[in-house]
């Protein structure tokens, strides 16, 4: 066979097969024991590959959103594109906090959990309200930040970006280039540009989503295992059922409603939802997902720039909507407290809008603090779910993900702006 012949297998096949073997390599790892190479490599590796992604974000987020609302000037629904992107944020929110509702009284996971109550601890990351306001406020032109923390007397500085505070220092910068005309017609080429290389930058990354793919999962299974579900295999067991209804019947559905083919739209969503699953990070997982929406699913640059970047923030059925409802009844019956219909209520009021006061934080974690202190449960019972959180934390992201790429999706349907890709999704490095 000759060079020019040979074709690798599809990209999908490729995550498939490096999966495959990520799980194997992660049942060596998790019996040679954590301190082995192997798992030291595994782990080391899925850091790297998801730093790769992350390092991307900002540059990508910005000149992306800049980009965006230059050609929003040319649509004469931007505004209409906008509210409708909220208002199916809200929708599959609403719906997927109402499943999360129904599974934790059915279920009942907090009467018959063997979890050690000397275990409840309040975690060291609290969401507030106050925080979502406060995002809200560039702290500098790229949201970019540093802390330095301590440990074992060596201080370390780490570098964070809040993507919240990307968007809207993007939003505003975008608006002035194009308010002041001619004069600002130099620096959206020169934006233009750069979002050119820094796509290029990520195709380059993609390309490695199977040897990031194996590396992740295989650290995964040799890190966690699945030892500690055993004492809170009720909770996981309803958290990941309603990650399977929303996943599978109401996205679906939505989908078919609005004439979608489901099984097109996860076709060509899965890169990015097995990237997410594994890397366990929307955020991370952000420039694939906004290059699976434009090229795989056919949603216009010009609005998936915009859709895209904010659902990573503020759209997350699987972390902000479905998790906490399922984690506050279960600290609720654990603790003995009852919840009336105002607190489920509450939930539901928390859930479709409480996940943007938790934007550029750990997700979950913030938004089940969130929601136990709205409704003044014990925050100590948050520490009850951390040993399985990693675990839960694949499928969370998962659904999230994919939430992010069915809205654009479904709204440029529903405006006549879908358009026709290529019959294999053009997810390369080239």
């Amino acid at each position: 066979m000759t060079r020019s012949s040979y074709r690798l297998p599809s990209f999908g096949i490729q995550v498939a097969v490096g999966m495959a073997a990520g799980l194997a390599l992660g049942l060596v790892a998790r019996e040679l024991g954590p301190d082995s190479a192997l798992a030291t490599t595994l782990h080391t590796t899925g850091q790297i590959f998801v730093q790769l992604l992350k390092a991307l974000v900002p540059p990508l987020v910005f000149t992306a959103i800049v980009g965006s609302v230059a050609a929003l000037r040319d649509l004469t629904n931007a505004a209409r594109l906008v509210a409708q992107t909220l208002l199916w944020f809200a929708i599959t929110a609403l719906i997927a906090v109402s499943i999360g509702i129904v599974l934790g009284l059915t279920l009942q996971p907090g009467l018959h959990a063997g979890v050690d109550l000397a275990a409840a601890k309040v975690p060291t990351t609290t969401g507030s309200w106050i925080d979502f306001l406060k995002g809200l406020v560039p702290a500098n032109v790229l949201g970019i930040g540093a802390g330095t923390t301590i440990a074992d007397g060596v201080a370390t500085t780490n570098v964070s970006f809040n993507v919240l505070q990307i968007i809207v220092a993007a939003v505003a910068i975008g608006a002035a280039a194009v308010s002041v005309g001619e004069a600002g017609s130099a620096f959206l080429s020169f934006n233009a540009s750069a979002l050119a290389i820094f796509r290029r930058l990520l195709r380059w990354v993609i390309a490695l989503t199977p040897i990031g793919s194996a590396a992740l999962v295989g650290d995964a299974i040799a890190r966690y295992g699945w030892s500690a579900l055993s004492s809170l295999g009720l909770f996981a067991g309803a958290v990941y059922l309603g990650l399977a209804l929303v996943l599978l019947v109401v996205y679906p559905a939505l989908l078919a409603l609005n004439g979608i083919s489901p099984g097109w739209f996860f076709r060509r969503a899965w890169p990015a939802i097995q990237l997410g699953f594994v890397s366990r990070s929307s955020v991370g997982t952000l420039p694939l997902t906004e290059e699976v929406t434009e090229r795989a699913l056919g949603v216009p640059r010009s609005y998936s720039a915009f859709a895209v970047p904010l659902g990573a923030t503020t759209k997350m059925d699987g972390c902000a909507a479905i998790y906490p409802a399922v984690a506050a009844i279960f600290v609720a019956q654990f603790f003995g407290v009852t919840l009336h219909a105002s607190d489920y209520a509450l939930i539901v009021v928390v859930s479709v809008l409480g996940s943007a006061a938790t934007a550029g934080l750990t997700g979950a974690t913030v938004m089940l603090t969130l929601t136990l202190s709205t409704l003044g449960l014990p925050l100590e019972g948050a520490g009850l779910l951390l040993a399985i959180d990693p675990i839960l934390d694949m499928g969370r992201t998962a659904v999230n993900v994919a939430g992010q790429m069915l809205v654009p999706t479904i709204v440029a349907k529903r405006e006549g702006l879908l358009a026709a890709p290529a019959d294999t999704p053009a997810i390369t490095a080239t």
